[in-house]
């Protein structure tokens, strides 16, 4: 079979497999620097994706080339198997929300909804209209114009005039970064809701962890052009494959170990003299140095030498060097003998008493919950604390 042949093979595959989106070797630079490198990526039809990562990492220059706003240096952008990589915007079975709402403030909210059926010449739109401001809760709202609504209200006529267009993939550019953290995640559940009922393809371009965690059905995790790492939410969190997406998606304690033994279900390792172990499935390395990871809230403290579990990890001889009350948990930091600090969250759930500062203390944690990383990555990496401590210091 010749390469054509396979090609042509493999995008029938995609299609029938309803794969709506799908980037083959994209690669976009702007002179010397290279913001998005090879990226292959395929999003199926009627999920709500996610592309996550910090400024810089390539993933709104991604969603511009999908828009058509920024062409590829060189790779192929497909919808449903048709190849858009060179089609003018608004030619593109797409549409794009950014955050900047750009409602037309001399138009009502009827009318600002109405637009694009009334650039393609359809008459009738007032049924069309009503239902998706039902869709999008504002259905008594279509005679305010944009300066009387607020700004989760204007976020919502923009996706509405987005959505009243049927594309095939809805584009979303940080579409809440202008709201309030409590409108925010108003709105992040109401995404949610709205792109089940459609069943329309999402992707949300976003920085934040917690909003992508909250609505998407996968992430892609990118840093530096590339995708460190893409699936379900929970199988990120619980289950990084690399330093970067432990510490940008959520918060990891990161140790530095040996491994010592290993054999089908579980690898040994030793971190400065305490046997910990981990399941093989969440060892991403399973010879010579690791990084032991693990997740603070599923770490527990104990007061030293006070608790045994035969199932548990421990790291013994810790310090309380600080405590912080953040209302549904306290934050602990923990000074163990080699120098690092640990975080430990534990709820505030009144069962128990809590720890000061200077308490000699234990940390216990689940084998099942520990995880092993390639100990020659950065353990900061990711970390946008770390970073930002760092380029204060430095200045």
């Amino acid at each position: 079979m010749s390469d054509r042949d396979t090609d042509q093979r493999e995008q029938h595959d995609r299609t029938e497999a309803g794969a709506d989106l799908t980037l083959t070797s994209i690669t976009k630079r702007f002179g010397a620097f290279t913001a998005v490198d090879d990226l292959d990526l395929v999003v199926e039809q009627g999920r709500f994706f996610a592309l996550l990562g910090p400024s810089g990492c390539g993933k709104t220059t991604t969603l511009r080339m999908v828009a058509g706003l920024e062409e590829p240096t060189s790779g192929r952008i497909e919808i449903a198997g048709r190849d858009i990589s060179r089609l003018k915007p608004y030619k593109r079975p797409v549409n794009t929300v950014f955050q900047s709402y750009a409602l037309f403030p001399h138009l009502d909210i009827s009318e600002n909804v109405a637009f694009g059926l009334r650039r393609r010449g359809v008459r009738d739109v007032k049924r069309q209209v009503g239902e998706m401001l039902e869709l999008v809760e504002l259905g008594g709202y279509g005679k305010r114009r944009p300066a009387q609504l607020s700004g989760g209200q204007q976020q919502r006529v923009a996706l509405a005039r987005a959505l009243i267009n049927r594309p095939q993939v809805l584009l979303l550019d940080e579409p809440l970064g202008a709201l309030d953290l409590k409108l925010r995640r108003q709105m992040q559940i109401e995404l949610k809701r709205i792109q089940t009922e459609v069943g329309i393809t999402f992707v949300h371009v976003t920085h934040d962890q917690e909003e992508a965690m909250t609505m998407a059905d996968t992430i892609a995790v990118m840093n530096q052009g590339v995708i460190e790492q893409m699936g379900a939410p929970h199988e990120l969190y619980d289950s990084p494959a690399t330093t970067f997406v432990s510490n940008f998606l959520g918060q990891s304690n990161l140790v530095r170990a040996e491994v010592v033994a290993r054999d089908g279900e579980r690898v040994v390792v030793d971190a400065f003299g305490s046997k910990l172990v981990a399941p093989t499935g969440r060892a991403r390395r399973t010879e010579g140095k690791v990084w032991v990871g693990v997740r603070p809230e599923k770490v527990f403290l104990a007061r030293a030498g006070s608790e045994t579990g035969d199932d548990s990890n421990v790291l013994g001889a810790g310090t309380v060097s600080d405590v912080s009350f953040i209302g549904v948990s306290t934050q602990y930091l923990v000074a163990m003998p080699w120098g690092q600090e640990l975080t430990v969250f534990e709820q505030n759930s009144g069962a128990r008493d809590g720890f000061r500062v200077g308490d000699q203390v234990d940390l216990h944690w689940s084998a099942a919950h520990t995880f092993l990383l390639d100990a020659d990555q950065d353990a900061h990496a990711g970390d946008e604390s770390y970073a930002a401590m760092a380029g204060a210091s430095a200045s």
